[in-house]
């Protein structure tokens, strides 16, 4: 399938082997095979082409406009047949469609802009290229000698080839390492029993993973702490002069052998097997098999180890940037390590913005658009916030509750709170500008800041936990905030004593519900000085 995309006065040609097509505006969240943006009148998802038995078809998902097929809405008409050449409206994006299905199955990729060009395929014989011979990578069997099928070699050679495929397959230690277990007592069948041990690096204790035992399980755990200190295997027998625990003499065990699970010279566990019956003996070629699996698995626990970090890790990152600046989420981690749940108090600067009549003119705005413009808003506002050193506490509908010196502490707080407030509101005048000459809604900001001691910190569980700010000081900020006009940034008496020789304000009056009359300082403008870097004493 070949999309020309007309916007404007750009032109583009796409083209994909899919047999459907999802187009509308690509985000993150919510990827999409043919992305028209930067076209703001196309929906997120608009709407979607498909071949069905042959035919072409067209439908709107219901999008906020609509889509138009050769000058007639389709919207809420359900699936519309399409033709070569058929003209396709989308906001302000013009689609055509040609169906070239030859041509759509030589393409070896979903999306293709204009201009990418792929070398056309071509068989070995016709590239000079002569196969002596193939393997199938994915079969054991057939990496195994020929001439040894069915003996103990062939059978521990197959075990360690199969060992990465294994470890490729099974995504989960629970479900590997029993495996591995399993592997061996086949390939050592004179083994009673086994068991593989992991060492918890937090406690030091020794947690029985995966075992296979005619009986019971007998362990030592001094002969498995020797191994893993000593990072040597061994075999013993009750003959030997071996410090071998009580339980495990009178469970009858006659002979045993041992091996470190080792990764980057630490040992991470034992795989260890034993046998009763006083003829059972293990070789030296039983011992090194031991070692070479306790590689592979010590491998795998690193591995699963290492995933599992850089999972959690991604997690409580990606859940720190909702609130903080990236600068200020690694401190977080690289100070703590861990985050923790937990609070304290000290003072802070407690910065409310909210758009002015927002809820009064979303109610006639399709829920897209709305949603549209908070977040050209937030787009400018959010980056203004984290630059100055500050952390978003919570979005409240169209409004921004900001905290400024928490979590880590910042004297220059009330400086940094001010001046992002004055950058806020530049930044608004900017985007309503912008939508302005786009004939599209906008409306301006107020922003009241006051400062106070608040308790402050992580509240939630330990998968889920999130920043937040308590106290009267953040109920007190937000009734500066409800005062102030559009273009409006009101600061408190308290917060204007810190910061009377940075900014040119107006005193007034506000009145609030529960408070009564409070007084506020209109802020006019930075002084020069301040806006020069010079403080003015």
């Amino acid at each position: 399938m070949r999309i020309t995309c007309s916007y404007h006065d750009t032109q583009r040609v796409c083209e994909t082997s899919e047999s459907e097509v999802i187009f509308g505006r690509s985000e993150e969240k919510l990827p999409i095979i043919l992305d028209l943006t930067p076209d703001q009148r196309v929906s997120r998802m608009h709407g979607r082409i498909w071949k069905e038995d042959g035919i072409y078809w067209i439908e709107d998902l219901n999008s906020t406009r609509g889509t138009q097929l050769n000058g007639v809405e389709i919207k809420r008409r359900g699936k519309q047949k399409l033709h070569a050449e058929d003209s396709i409206v989308v906001g302000e994006t013009t689609l055509r469609v040609e169906f070239d299905d030859a041509n759509a199955a030589t393409n070896r990729t979903n999306y293709l802009e204009n201009g990418t060009f792929l070398l056309p395929e071509m068989r070995h014989a016709e590239s000079g290229v002569a196969i002596a011979k193939d393997i199938d990578a994915s079969d054991v069997e057939s990496l195994l000698p020929s001439d040894c099928s069915g003996d103990d070699t062939a059978r521990r050679l197959q075990m360690v080839c199969d060992l990465p495929f294994q470890l490729a397959t099974k995504t989960k230690l629970e479900t590997l390492l029993p495996a591995i277990v399993d592997q061996l007592v086949g390939a050592i069948p004179n083994g009673e029993s086994w068991a593989l041990v992991l060492l918890d690096p937090e406690t030091d204790a020794l947690l029985l993973k995966a075992y296979r035992s005619t009986q019971h399980v007998y362990l030592s755990e001094t002969l498995m702490r020797r191994t893993m200190t000593e990072s040597k295997a061994f075999i013993w027998r009750k003959s030997t002069a071996v410090d071998i625990s009580g339980s495990v003499v009178q469970s009858g065990i006659e002979v045993g052998m041992y091996a470190p699970l080792v990764w980057q010279g630490q040992a991470l566990g034992v795989i260890c097997a034993g046998a009763r019956n006083p003829n059972v003996s293990f070789s030296d070629n039983d011992l090194k098999l031991l070692v070479l699996v306790g590689q592979y698995a010590a491998m795998a626990v690193a591995s699963h180890r290492l995933q599992e970090k850089l999972r959690q890790e991604s997690a409580v990152m990606a859940n720190l940037l909702r609130q903080f600046s990236p600068k200020v989420a690694n401190q977080l981690l690289s100070h703590r390590g861990r985050l923790r749940l937990g609070g304290r108090r000290s003072e802070v600067s407690i910065l409310n913005s909210d758009i002015r009549g927002f809820t009064r003119m979303a109610q006639d705005m399709e829920p897209d658009d709305v949603l549209e413009m908070l977040n050209e808003y937030l787009q400018v506002l959010v980056p203004v916030i984290f630059a100055n050193n500050g952390t978003i506490d919570k979005f409240l509908g169209d409004g921004i509750l900001a905290v400024f010196g928490s979590p880590e502490p910042d004297p220059k707080h009330h400086e940094h709170a001010l001046r992002a407030a004055i950058e806020m509101q530049a930044g608004v005048c900017k985007v309503n500008e912008a939508r302005r000459l786009r004939k599209l809604p906008h409306r301006n900001f107020g922003i009241g800041i006051h400062c106070g001691e608040v308790v402050h910190g992580f509240v939630g569980t330990a998968d889920r936990m999130e920043f937040t700010v308590m106290g009267d000081a953040v109920n007190r900020g937000a009734r500066y905030c409800a005062a102030a006009a559009e273009n409006e940034i009101l600061i408190s008496p308290d917060m204007h004593e810190h910061v009377w020789c940075w900014v040119e304000a107006e005193q007034t009056t506000i009145s609030t519900k529960h408070e009564g009359d409070l007084t506020a300082y209109r802020v006019v403008r930075l002084k020069e000085a301040a806006n020069t870097g010079v403080a003015v004493h």
